[in-house]
């Protein structure tokens, strides 16, 4: 097994026009990596109580600004200017749109795009924002698994048919269907006890962040700990754990120069000199890592498209 690259951007900072993100992600494509993701917000508040949970002392580094391109959109733009690509979703919070027309935006995508969408899923985090989208924030475990739930019956049912406690249908025409078969692939992010049932339960992967603050996975070790929990509590629902794939979103910026994680016991994945990034790709490949979306940094656009394709040219095809 050899891991595939992704290319995580946010839609800030560099990226906030047309022309950038249309030069990031044909400049991705040609640098080799396998898919591009898209982060997901819709609204932002002016006061933010809610902690982020990837960054000690819970700040969110875009609470000041809340600049957000809608994320669906954002991706059927991108399938419009790429042709190979594939196009994640990382993280879709499931609550944040209405369960049909989110599963009739996906299909759509993924017809328009050839098949190339992949659906990064979570419950969320920032209670202010689903307040103000109307989404129910107590009850979003249960409500993105419903939805979860009802996007399958709708992808691969003749004459969808739905019945739980959020959303309900019966007898209704979807179409089209999604290229991919059965149905796009789900990756379900989070690092909690609840994501990995979740995982288990409707994932085809599970695809944990680097550097939660309440389950650090930055470093290879910690990483294999967890994996082996994620298998587990796979076999102990009767599935076979080899058919849940592992991915990871490395959450900090890749750069050639050495840093620590926080508690200073190791170099941060995807830091210092190419031969170390390779070698973290070797070491994530060991503990059984599908795919690596590593985070775009740059403090200029042409900063960024720079490392895109040094990244390319020194770490994935030098492998």
């Amino acid at each position: 097994m050899t891991i595939e690259f992704g290319l995580s951007t946010l839609s800030r900072g560099t990226l906030v026009s047309r022309a950038a993100y249309l030069q990031v992600a044909q400049a991705a494509e040609r640098a080799g990596f396998a898919f591009l993701s898209v982060n997901d917000h819709v609204i932002v508040p002016g006061q933010l109580g809610s902690a982020y949970p990837y960054t000690q002392g819970g700040a969110w580094a875009a609470a000041e600004h809340g600049h957000c391109f809608d994320q669906l959109t954002t991706l059927a733009f991108l399938a419009g200017c790429t042709s190979r690509i594939k196009l994640l979703t990382s993280v879709m919070v499931v609550p944040h749109r209405p369960p049909i027309a989110a599963a009739k935006m996906l299909a759509t995508i993924d017809v328009l795009s050839g098949g190339r969408l992949l659906l990064g899923v979570g419950a969320g985090w920032m209670k202010e924002e689903f307040a103000l989208l109307g989404a129910p924030f107590a009850q979003r475990g249960t409500v993105t698994d419903e939805y979860l739930e009802a996007f399958k019956a709708l992808w691969t049912q003749q004459r969808p048919t739905y019945a739980g406690s959020h959303v309900n249908f019966a007898d209704v025409i979807f179409e089209p269907k999604p290229i991919q078969k059965p149905h796009p692939p789900i990756w379900v992010g989070g690092e909690s006890p609840a994501a990995l049932r979740r995982a288990v339960k409707l994932g085809d992967a599970w695809y944990p962040g680097n550097n939660s603050q309440t389950e650090p996975l930055d470093t290879p070790a910690r990483l294999a700990t967890a994996i082996a929990s994620l298998r587990r509590l796979a076999q102990t629902a009767g599935r076979d754990p080899d058919s849940l794939a592992v991915n990871l979103i490395v959450q900090n910026p890749f750069e050639w120069t050495s840093r620590q994680i926080a508690d200073g016991s190791a170099r941060r994945l995807f830091t210092g000199a190419s031969v170390d990034m390779a070698a973290d790709a070797v070491a994530l490949e060991a503990i059984g890592v599908h795919h690596v979306a590593v985070r775009l940094g740059g403090a200029t656009l042409t900063e960024s498209l720079e490392h895109i394709d040094r990244f390319g040219r020194e770490v994935i095809r030098a492998r």
